[in-house]
């Protein structure tokens, strides 16, 4: 979603948390630093930067903080970090899968690892449409029951 409307959405979901009673803490990587609930200045740039922030999986976070880069967190980096702050429960607004192709390329998400391994419930729309859903529901129904 591009500068400004990623951010008008950023703050609207936010609002919609606070409605309900709830704490929001957007997660991200700003400099190198883990960020659990950002300022509204730290969440205007990183909406800013929009696609020229690097997208930090559970693999690079250990990078992102060493190379002190700023980065949009996956759902399972988030998930990860969610879980090391206390934080049982987020949303989004969908979770990754296993790619179109898969046989070619062996793409499979991070994020549906992650859901196998970390106590954090996610909360979404569901699976990006663009990824094989039949086979992606055949991965959640093998490996996380």
């Amino acid at each position: 979603m591009p500068f400004p409307q990623n951010l008008e959405m950023a703050k609207a979901v936010e609002d919609v948390v606070r409605a309900q009673g709830a704490c929001p803490a957007t997660i991200c990587i700003a400099d190198g630093e883990l960020k659990v609930g950002l300022s509204d200045k730290d969440l205007k740039a990183l909406a800013e930067m929009g696609v020229a922030a690097r997208k930090v999986s559970t693999r690079d976070i250990a990078a992102a903080v060493s190379e002190k880069i700023t980065g949009a967190t996956t759902v399972s980096s988030t998930m990860r970090i969610a879980h090391a702050a206390g934080i049982r429960l987020f949303v989004t607004g969908g979770i990754g899968g296993v790619h179109r192709f898969v046989e070619e390329t062996m793409d499979v998400s991070t994020d549906l690892i992650e859901l196998s391994r970390t106590p954090v419930a996610v909360v979404c729309a569901g699976i990006k449409s663009i990824l094989d859903i039949p086979r992606t529901l055949e991965f959640l129904e093998t490996h996380l029951s």
